[in-house]
This record gives C-alpha cells, sequence and structure tokens, in this order.
C-alpha cells in the first residue's frame, strides 16, 4: 500500500469556499458584458460534434479571450456531451460541473453513470473544460511537468511551512513561481475569472439551442452557478448548487483573512472530524478499527498518533510519511462517509507502525511529485490563477504565519494547512477584481434556483449553503443530514428524488425540508 496515495482527502484542493455590492472594476465589466449580450454580442460559437470517448460527441467552441473586446482574439473551449437515452422525450440540455475549479471533460466521462438515469434520459448531458484548465487554452507556467516539479523540487515534503526557514523558503518559492507564470503563462492568465467562465457557458447554452440554462453545480461550480443567475438571470433555468460556497465569503474580503478562514473551511473541517473520532469511539472495533472504546479515548489516541508522526515519520511499503504529511492530508477521508471505516482503517495501521520507540526516518527530500518529461500535466498554477482571480487573500506575506496562527488556535491542527494554501495569491501576477464578478447576488433570476447543503459537510460548510440560499434572489434550501462534501457524492436518496423532481418539472420541495443520508458512519458488520 503506498500511503500517499491511500489517504484520500478534498480538504488540500481549492474549494474552499453580508451586504451585497461589487467591485468597481467588476460591476464595469458585468454592464459592458450585459450590454454586448444585449445586442447580440459575440457570436454563438459553431459546435461541430465528433463521437469521442464511446458514445459522447466533443466539439471545440470558440470564444472571446477578453469579453470586454468580443470581436478580439478568440480561445479554444473544449465541450462534451452525451445525447439524452431518450430523444423522443428530451426536454433539453443539463450542464454539469463537478468543481475544483478543474478540467471537467474526463470527470465525466468517469462519473455519467452516476448522474440519475431519469435525468440522462431525458437531457442530454453537457460539459466542458473551463478556460484555463485542461484542453481549453490551459494556463502553463512550464514547458511539461517535469520542469514543474524541477522547479518545485525545493517545496519537497513540505505540504505547509512550520518555522520561520521554511516561511521564507515558501515565500520565495511562490513569489518566484508567480513571477515565472506572469512572464510565460500567456494571456489567458488575465481571463480566467469565473465570471469569464460563465459568460463562456451562456454562449455555450445558445450554441446547443437552448433558451435557458439548466445547471447541475457541485463544491466550486456553485459559485459558477450563482455568477451565471447573477450576469443572465432571464436565462436561469432550472439549477441546483450542491455544497455551496458562500459567495459573498468568497469575494469580499472584509477581515483581512486568506479564502478558505475566511470562508470557515477549517472550522468545518474540525467539527467533522470531531464528530469522526467521536462516532468512532461510540462503534465496535469491527465498525471502526481505529476506536478506543470511548469518544474521549479515541480523540486522545488520534492526537498521539500525530504527535508520534511529529517525533518520527512512518514508513509503510518504503513510503515514508512525515507528521506535516499527516496534518496537511488529515488521514482521513472526511469529504466521503462511505469511505469513514477505510480511512479509520488507515489510522489504525499508522497506529499500529508508530510505537512510541525511534524507528528509522525516511527523509522527506525522497518524496516524487510531478510526471514524465514532455507529457500534458495540470499544475497547480491553473487552480491558483482562478482562484486569485476571484477571491481576494492578502498581499503581505506577513499575514500568513498570523493566519496560520489563529487558524490552529480555533480548529486545531487542521487549520494551518488552509491558511497557507492561498499564499501564492500574495505574489501572484494578477490580483483579484479585473474582470471578475463580486454581486450583487440578488438580481432578479427567471426560476427558483435548488440549493442543497450537507450540515456535515467538511469542506464548503452548511451555513455557506444557507448564505447562498439567502443571497440569491429567490432560492429554496434543501438540508440533507449527514457528513461529507456535497450530496451527490454522498447520496440521499430523499434529496435526490427531490432534485430529480425539480430538474424535470421545476417542482420544488417544501420550506425547510431535511434529509436523511443515505449512509451510516461506521455501519456494524451486519448492516452493510
Amino acid at each position: 500500500m503506498n500511503v500517499k496515495t491511500a489517504i484520500v482527502t478534498v480538504l488540500s484542493a481549492a474549494v474552499g469556499l453580508t451586504a451585497l455590492s461589487a467591485a468597481p472594476e467588476a460591476l464595469a465589466v458585468s454592464v459592458r458584458s450585459a450590454a454586448a449580450h444585449a445586442t447580440g454580442g459575440p457570436p454563438v460559437p459553431a459546435l461541430d460534434w465528433v463521437s469521442c470517448h464511446g458514445g459522447f460527441q466533443c466539439a471545440t467552441a470558440r470564444v472571446p479571450l477578453d469579453y470586454r473586446h468580443p470581436d478580439g482574439a478568440t480561445i479554444g473551449i473544449a465541450v462534451i456531451r452525451h445525447l439524452a437515452t431518450e430523444p423522443a422525450h428530451r426536454i433539453g440540455s443539463l450542464f454539469v460541473n463537478g468543481g475544483g475549479p478543474s478540467a471537467q471533460v474526463d470527470s465525466l466521462v468517469a462519473s455519467y453513470q452516476v448522474i440519475p438515469a431519469a435525468l440522462r434520459a431525458r437531457y442530454d448531458i453537457v460539459d466542458f473544460d473551463p478556460r484555463g484548465f485542461g484542453a481549453s487554452a490551459p494556463v502553463q507556467c512550464f514547458p511539461d511537468a517535469a520542469a514543474e516539479s524541477a522547479f518545485l523540487a525545493r517545496l519537497a515534503g513540505i505540504p505547509y511551512p512550520a518555522g520561520g526557514r521554511q516561511v521564507s523558503l515558501w515565500d520565495r518559492t511562490w513569489a518566484a513561481f508567480g513571477a515565472r507564470c506572469g512572464s510565460s503563462a500567456g494571456p489567458v492568465l488575465y481571463h480566467d475569472s469565473t465570471a469569464d467562465v460563465a459568460r463562456d457557458m451562456d454562449l455555450l447554452r445558445r450554441a446547443v439551442g437552448d433558451p435557458v440554462l439548466n445547471y447541475l453545480g457541485l463544491s466550486y461550480a456553485t459559485g459558477l452557478g450563482a455568477t451565471y443567475a447573477a450576469l443572465f438571470p432571464g436565462t436561469a433555468g432550472h439549477i441546483v448548487l450542491d455544497g455551496n460556497l458562500d459567495p459573498v465569503a468568497w469575494t469580499r474580503d472584509d477581515d483581512g483573512l486568506p479564502t478558505w478562514l475566511r470562508t470557515g473551511q477549517d472550522e468545518a473541517a474540525a467539527a467533522v472530524l470531531r464528530d469522526f473520532l467521536n462516532l468512532c469511539g461510540q462503534a465496535s472495533t469491527a465498525a471502526c478499527a481505529f476506536t478506543a472504546g470511548s469518544p474521549a479515548a479515541t480523540r486522545a489516541k488520534f492526537a498521539t498518533l500525530l504527535h508520534r508522526l511529529h517525533q518520527h515519520p512512518v514508513t509503510l511499503d518504503a513510503s515514508g510519511l512525515t507528521y506535516t504529511d499527516a496534518v496537511a492530508a488529515n488521514s482521513v477521508p472526511l469529504s466521503s462517509v462511505s469511505q469513514w471505516q477505510s480511512g479509520a482503517s488507515l489510522l489504525q495501521q499508522l497506529w499500529d507502525a508508530s510505537p512510541a520507540a525511534s524507528r528509522t526516518h525516511t527523509p522527506a527530500g525522497t518524496r516524487r511529485t510531478g510526471a514524465a518529461a514532455g507529457t500534458a500535466y495540470a499544475g497547480p498554477e491553473q487552480l491558483i490563477a482562478t482562484q486569485c482571480a476571484d477571491s481576494p487573500n492578502p498581499r503581505d506575506l506577513g499575514a500568513y504565519p498570523a493566519a496560520a496562527r489563529l487558524a490552529e488556535d480555533r480548529s486545531g491542527l487542521l487549520g494551518p494547512p488552509l491558511a497557507w494554501s492561498t499564499e501564492q495569491c500574495a505574489t501572484w501576477p494578477r490580483t483579484a477584481g479585473e474582470d471578475r464578478y463580486a454581486g450583487p447576488w440578488n438580481r432578479p433570476a427567471a426560476s427558483t434556483i435548488l440549493v442543497i447543503g450537507n450540515t456535515g459537510d467538511p469542506v464548503t460548510p452548511y451555513q455557506s449553503s444557507v448564505a447562498m440560499s439567502r443571497d440569491l434572489f429567490r432560492a429554496r434550501l434543501l438540508t440533507v443530514r449527514g457528513y461529507g462534501h456535497t450530496e451527490f457524492l454522498n447520496p440521499s436518496s430523499c434529496a435526490t428524488g427531490y432534485e430529480v423532481s425539480y430538474l424535470l418539472t421545476g417542482s420544488l420541495p417544501p420550506a425547510g425540508t431535511v434529509c436523511p443520508q443515505d449512509a451510516i458512519p461506521f455501519p456494524p458488520p451486519a448492516a452493510k
């Protein structure tokens, strides 16, 4: 078993994510975009579909690089769709986006069958790589993954900095990385905000011939859906937002904190981790391998494990796991409740392999990153570029050690990695505000939007879904009582039924509806 690939988490991925107002730059861009749209705007791209991926169709759409100059340079957007399986009953297209932000085309191919059959029957399922990602004019700062890995090798074994020497190295490395991107990434770097993607999506809606946008967005993609509804309220159709960003906290920097502290992701993750350990402590060893017989004892056992890893890395099958690895990855797949049992088993393996006695140290520098030279790659710059374009972060490097201390005080060991995860924005060549959208979010949309939130979501806190439902002009909140990031990845048959009904007919769940989650954390063997 390779420990680093076995540890599953989305806490280190970015989506992490109240007066309503927009920055002047954002309002100016949105007004220009709306005016262009009203007068015809950029030409609707022609989609020449070809068969791909066994049962899908692929095309490339040409869209403006800069919507302030809709007749200027264009870029290609990779689009994929699967036609409705019951064409006689087709009702249109359903655009989907699994979040990230990240490339989407390959993800749709992998997850298409997970979409409810009733939706696949009636809708063409459409997705696309957002600009800056995948095959859509990707932001890349190096000629290949090997060159990028060599550049970032100085940070090998440092998932987040601890101590003055590591902080200095971290600061210098990411500042140099940003300078490199500013000189070599190309013009898309300055035109890849979520608002730009929303404008692309409206052109794609028109290209497939739909009068309104029907949409299912998860995680970060809830912000994309909300942005679309604000920029194009008249064509907002049936829109489902699952596992929500708080759009105001995502786009406004009222307290000077980095993004994921401002949105409360650290506190949500800490709360779910505590529940994980408490529930494990109440379970039998057969249900939760890491249990110590009670919630308090299991929490203490976890703290002891981290202390041991801090003193001595563990080696399992020649793969080193350090204290910072364990904290940054959290060692627990909190985002998928169906994986809690396997996560507990991994913790127990680490416990068994990490006695208090000294163990042989595996140098952190032996850790390998990246891919072979000459291959296409998705480097961290793609995520950094969009996040820094959308969400304000401190430009003062000195703010991040202080933020990490605050995060540790309020969220324990899960806080510091999230405090440091957006520090790249401090020296990034492009700052938030140039063409992003930052509100207002309550523009009158054509349809009521369905907002879904899990009460125990460790990535996009439930309160962010509550905030989304209140910030939008007209929305209905559907609460799922359960754990994990998004209902889609942690299914509730109750919620799925309401979601399918809404997307097919527009009918909404009653106000205040709360659905149970299907999965039971740490079910006893007989309940499997």
